[in-house]
């Protein structure tokens, strides 16, 4: 009779088992939905679609994860660090065997706006499609055509990613995507002008920008994907860098800049305040440079529309001269290493060697930025095919651990800079996490 009983029981219970199995091989092996699982590709593209692709591509960066110094654009193999492993962007030229040329639209638009690619393959979230979803229909067809017939296959093989077993298993990512990616395309808001949206589109869309400057959840997620959310570009550490505040903050953000140096800085790559650096080198190299002037405009509307946080970034920065002794340490490294640059006053010599008096790097409470660049120096601004005379150094065969934690700290507590004291742990650690910064920045020659 029992064991009647626990039959009957365990057959009651292995039926919602069984469905909700069933179910979640559904949703995790599911392909998205597409608006082009009909649509049947026009080739050859007119140009101006080519051409309007090539423009999203400038927009989305999409060269900075796809491409290699000195090999082919887009032809992948950029290794790029997670928690869980290395993975390795892939080749997005048109190749049909390790390329994306056997791509239709749907499959396309699977890829790049929901992160599946053909076979239900899940891409991971390095792959910025949470922002990518954001993209509107035509400006997803013509980044279509721009790959399948502005850019030239490679037949270069894809690397495997190097994440163990069972780590490296990705149907878990659908799970994440459930959670964590939005599904619409971005949708003006009535109540802002067409500029304002226009740059919300861009910053939340193609830019991806929340990538960088948005900061992680425990599930590796951005914490907020628009206005919405207060965390939304406040700030975050990616990589080795601190990619700043792009809201209204006085000392970590933007609260100091107004829309024309925005634009300025985003079109020439440095302004009173600031020279690009780390990371956003290589965007402004092959992306922010080429935007078109409304667009650059558009941007800077809609950062300068995000309310800083006074709790998180103190009292607005104040210049003050120096009164510390010449004697403490770190002065003298900066008066014989960092002074024919940066001035003893600390304000540098605007727009070509940046203040450090005022830096972000020397007010925010994460030191990486400061650290990883003065350990390896920064790449080449290559402006309008350009490339700069005037690059940091790097010091990490001229100045100890020791050395360069001093001279950081006292960067950041001179001039009314409020950072924060430096370890010198905290620079061997980066030390050995770090490469110097290389000489021959990725440069993308389009038509």
């Amino acid at each position: 009779m029992n064991n009647r009983r626990f039959a009957r029981t365990a057959g009651w219970l292995a039926l919602p088992c069984l469905v909700a199995a069933g179910l979640l091989a559904w949703y995790v092996t599911r392909e998205p939905a597409t608006p082009f699982e009909q649509a049947q590709a026009a080739t050859p593209f007119e140009p101006a679609v080519v051409s309007r692709g090539e423009y999203v591509a400038r927009l989305s960066d999409c060269v900075a994860c796809h491409s290699l110094p000195g090999k082919a654009p887009f032809a992948g193999g950029l290794e790029m660090a997670t928690p869980l492993g290395a993975i390795h962007a892939t080749n997005i030229t048109p190749d049909k065997q390790h390329g994306i040329g056997a791509y239709t639209l749907a499959d396309f638009d699977r890829a790049v706006r929901h992160g599946v690619a053909p076979g239900g393959r899940r891409l991971y979230p390095a792959m910025p499609y949470p922002s990518y979803v954001k993209l509107s229909d035509d400006d997803m067809k013509a980044l279509y055509a721009f790959f399948m017939q502005g850019v030239q296959p490679a037949n270069q093989p894809n690397i495997p990613s190097d994440i163990p077993w069972p780590l490296n298993l990705r149907w878990p990512i659908a799970l994440w995507n459930g959670v964590f990616a939005p599904t619409a395309s971005y949708a003006a808001k009535p109540n802002q002008d067409a500029l304002w949206n226009r740059g919300a589109y861009i910053v939340q869309g193609p830019g991806h920008c929340g990538s960088c400057h948005t900061p992680r959840g425990l599930a590796f997620n951005e914490k907020a994907l628009d206005e919405s959310g207060a965390p939304f570009l406040a700030g975050a550490l990616l990589d080795g860098w601190y990619a700043p505040s792009l809201r209204q903050d006085p000392n970590t953000g933007l609260g100091r800049w107004d829309e024309a140096q925005i634009v300025q800085f985003l079109k020439t790559g440095r302004n009173a305040h600031a020279v690009v650096y780390g990371s956003m080198t290589e965007a402004f190299n092959n992306s922010t440079q080429f935007m078109q002037d409304d667009d650059l405009a558009a941007i800077a509307r809609y950062l300068k529309s995000l309310p800083g946080d006074p709790q998180r970034d103190g009292t607005p920065w104040q210049y003050q001269a120096v009164t510390a002794s010449q004697d403490a340490p770190g002065a003298h490294t900066y008066a014989t290493r960092c002074a024919s640059c940066h001035g003893l006053d600390g304000k540098g010599q605007p727009e070509w060697m940046p203040p450090l008096a005022g830096a972000t790097s020397a007010l925010a409470k994460e030191s990486a930025s400061a650290i990883n660049i003065t350990l390896n120096g920064s790449q080449r601004v290559v402006a309008a095919g350009v490339p700069d005379a005037y690059r940091m150094p790097a010091f990490r065969e001229q100045l100890s651990d020791q050395e360069i934690a001093e001279v950081l700290s006292y960067v950041r507590g001179t001039w009314g800079n409020n950072g924060g004291a430096v370890d010198a742990k905290a620079v061997g650690k980066l030390r050995g996490h770090t490469d110097p910064a290389s000489s021959s920045p990725i440069i993308l020659h389009m038509r």
